[in-house]
């Protein structure tokens, strides 16, 4: 089994902000493999499917950024999940807009969601998937940054990042390890 978590907020508000990037990864794979998120009880929305005869749960947590393991935690303990069967999807402030990059483990890095995952798990080593959102610019804040969609000009490598997301997720399901995956899409 596998469970694999987008991080954003809730709601139409910030459905397009860049906080949300992990969000419309876990929903494009959602329409790839023809299924559909379904509240739950752990403060999350899930959906599900089989590859290969393997369980796959694609997790949005509901419970807003900051309090991502919240949802997190309790659900991979009702389903038996082991950490090194988690990958988490989320926004980078230090990667370009666009890029991304795979990791094992490591810090929170400044990001909130992942602080209240890694607190929940009391675990540093899990699977992730960054996506770079770049810093803000001028005067804006962190906050107003990460809370804004997406520029028009920044939307074609948002999108190819998306798909560069999916497909390094297809890939892992295809059997190969998280290291490999790492090594194609890094």
């Amino acid at each position: 089994m596998k469970m694999i978590v987008g991080l954003g907020n809730p709601g139409t508000k910030y459905e397009h902000t860049k906080h949300n990037i992990g969000f419309m990864v876990v929903d494009r794979l959602a329409e790839k493999y023809q299924t559909a998120f379904k509240k739950n009880t752990f403060e999350a929305e899930v959906a599900e499917f089989f590859h290969d005869g393997e369980k796959i749960l694609l997790v949005k947590p509901q419970t807003f950024m900051n309090e991502s393991g919240r949802a997190v935690g309790p659900l991979m303990t009702y389903f038996g999940i082991y950490p090194e069967e988690l990958v988490v999807i989320y926004d980078d402030l230090d990667l370009n807009i666009g890029k991304i990059r795979l990791r094992q483990k490591g810090s929170a890095g400044g990001h909130n969601g992942m602080k209240s995952i890694i607190s929940h798990l009391n675990n540093t080593v899990f699977d992730r998937i960054k996506i770079g959102i770049g810093r803000p610019e001028g005067k804006k804040t962190v906050v107003q940054h990460v809370l804004s969609p997406f520029s028009k000009e920044a939307q074609p490598l948002i999108e190819k990042s998306i798909e560069q997301s999916v497909e390094a997720i297809e890939f892992l399901l295809e059997g190969h390890s998280f290291v490999e995956t790492m090594n194609q899409f890094n």
